[in-house]
């Protein structure tokens, strides 16, 4: 009899850790596919900005410092595999971009432009598809890391190495605005 009950003590703990082991892959790996959503829409917007850089230098060059940093970061964000650095990267082409269409607006005939007018359209859209991977991005990593948190799961968790995953994450409030288009 109590071999019985201690192997069905024995395989309950088994199934648990296993319980536990594959609901932790499982959000870790919704997380990873998170991710990947937010890094699709930063090649979209990377893809963009040379577009945009060359039909505003037609109109506005004497903008060259502005458009050159913007270059430069996108250049930068295409190279950079951390998330706090690509975070502090993707901040600062946000902060760029709307400053160059405020700047656009000294520029009519620009403002008027066919292509700007389908760049303005598109660069929204991808503004607002990166703001909804972020907001997916940051559910999974909150999902994961209270799973990785909550007892007894946090036991399985360390045994096995899981580790909280940071969040895509806007320090402050200036930041978090969106760019004007």
């Amino acid at each position: 009899m109590t071999f019985y009950i201690s192997l069905s003590i024995f395989v309950f703990l088994v199934l648990f850790i296993v319980l536990v082991y594959n609901r932790l892959v499982s959000l870790r790996n919704l997380a990873r596919e998170a991710w990947s959503g937010i890094d699709v829409q930063l090649k979209k917007r990377h893809e963009l900005i040379p577009r945009l850089v060359d039909v505003v230098k037609g109109y506005a060059s004497h903008e060259q410092n502005l458009l050159t940093h913007i270059t430069e970061l996108r250049n930068l964000a295409t190279k950079e595999n951390d998330l706090k650095a690509q975070e502090k990267v993707q901040i600062g082409i946000a902060q760029d971009l709307g400053k160059l269409f405020v700047i656009v607006e000294n520029y009519p005939e620009l403002k008027a432009n066919e292509n700007f007018a389908q760049l303005q359209i598109e660069i929204s859209k991808v503004e607002h598809d990166l703001q909804r991977a972020r907001r997916y991005y940051n559910g999974s990593v909150r999902d994961l890391n209270t799973k990785i948190q909550q007892f007894p799961s946090n036991i399985i968790a360390s045994i096995f190495k899981f580790e909280d995953e940071p969040f895509f994450d806007i320090q402050n409030e200036s930041e978090r605005a969106v760019p004007q288009m």
